[in-house]
């Protein structure tokens, strides 16, 4: 009787709910993905600062160097 005692709490016990064995395997995956996507936020934040920098102050019409006959021509 002695020995189921020192028997009984040696076996494995079950997982707790919702950590089933491979529960641990997800977790590199996860900080993979999660990585790729920080990596690509920040080369977009970079080219669309990048662009911004390069737009005009304003978009105001600018007269054109020509005058308005010879632009009628060019559609012609």
């Amino acid at each position: 009787m002695v020995a189921t005692g020192f028997v009984v709490p040696a076996q494995d016990r079950p997982p707790p709910p919702g950590q089933l064995p491979e529960w641990g395997n997800a977790a590199p995956v996860g900080l993979a993905i999660v990585l790729v996507l920080l990596l690509a936020t920040v080369l977009l934040i970079r080219n669309m600062s990048k662009r911004i920098k390069r737009l005009p102050e304003s978009f105001e019409e600018q007269p054109a160097a020509g005058t308005d006959d010879e632009a009628d021509s060019r559609s012609s």
